[in-house]
């Protein structure tokens, strides 16, 4: 199989970057070994460029979630450069470029340090998607690094929700604000701000509720939380973080676009991405949104919530 022609660069030195890309590449295994094994099918180097190869990179880009807009362009410029190339190993290099470029470019946003204090994220999504495990395993990153933090429980109809918060908020040494079940969200949230500036916190992490995103309630309730935060803070929230569920495919962009309509985002996490084999959703969202992926989760531990980069989850599928 594709997989094992790249397995074997693995105990070269294990520096920080080595392990980070490795764990990469074993979360993405089910997209790897889909990918990988039918693209270096695909491109064996005696393989005529043709109709043929066209169509068959074409399927395999749809069937892999990137979508059929954006693939469609994708191979109108891809067939136009392939012209210039005199083998099919010299296409599968203008395909990683391809998929590359379809990121947003700018610049190098995963090592920004919070310039506010508090640094006020505000993280919605829909229910399922692994919303409050992501903000819990932020909270840990974030203590990890020596800031202070606080948790909002503005998620207050969810049934043990304010309860899952409680426990992320131990693990990771946070404080955290929280209400009775059933109280106002913006409340919370106002009340979090409000401690933070009192206790000289350095990041809040804003919980919220995600039933069914099309409740118009749930949107109105969502955008009274920005504007209690701002009322108290003007400025606040300085990110508005959407977690997405990669195994839901292409019905995460209708989510974003909807959650996006009423807060405006500025960042997303897609998770779950250890489970799924169809990776293209990744390059679909960021292209589609024009929005920074800002992490991804390839599994359930604490370290497998990683800092995204386009170009290394690129090459993890490919070298």
């Amino acid at each position: 199989m594709g997989l094992n022609l790249f397995t074997k660069k693995s105990e070269k030195n294990k520096n920080p970057e080595n392990t980070f890309f490795s764990k990469l590449k074993t979360g993405l295994s089910k997209t790897r070994q889909v990918l990988t094994t039918d693209i270096n099918e695909l491109f064996v180097s005696n393989k005529a460029i043709d109709e043929d190869l066209f169509e068959e990179l074409e399927e395999l880009l749809i069937t892999s979630d990137l979508g059929i807009d954006i693939t469609l362009d994708m191979m109108e410029r891809i067939k136009k450069k392939a012209k210039k190339l005199s083998n099919a190993e010299e296409l599968k290099q203008i395909l990683r470029e391809e998929l590359i470029a379809l990121f947003p470019k700018d610049g190098d946003t995963t090592k920004e340090e919070p310039t506010t204090k508090p640094h006020i994220i505000m993280v919605v999504g829909v229910n399922g998607t692994g919303k409050t495990t992501t903000l819990g395993k932020l909270a840990m990153k974030y203590s990890l690094q020596g800031k202070k933090v606080l948790i909002a429980a503005a998620d207050t109809f969810r049934a043990a929700a304010i309860e899952q918060v409680e426990i992320w908020a131990n693990r990771s040494n946070a404080s955290i604000v929280k209400h009775k079940e059933g109280a106002d969200p913006a409340a919370v949230a106002y009340d979090a701000v409000e401690a933070s500036l009192a206790r000289d916190v350095d990041i809040v992490l804003i919980d919220t509720a995600g039933r069914l995103h099309t409740q118009k309630n749930l949107m109105e309730e969502l955008k009274k939380i920005k504007r209690s935060i701002n009322k108290k803070m003007p400025g606040a929230p300085h990110e508005v973080l959407m977690v997405l569920d990669a195994t839901t495919g292409q019905n995460a962009i209708s989510q974003a676009n909807l959650f996006n309509e009423a807060v405006c985002l500025t960042q997303i996490a897609l998770t779950k991405l250890d489970g799924t084999a169809k990776g293209g959703i990744v390059a679909a969202i960021a292209n589609t949104m024009k929005l920074p992926i800002k992490y991804i989760g390839v599994g359930e531990q604490i370290g497998d919530l990683q800092d995204f980069d386009s170009n290394l989850f690129i090459n993890a599928l490919f070298d």
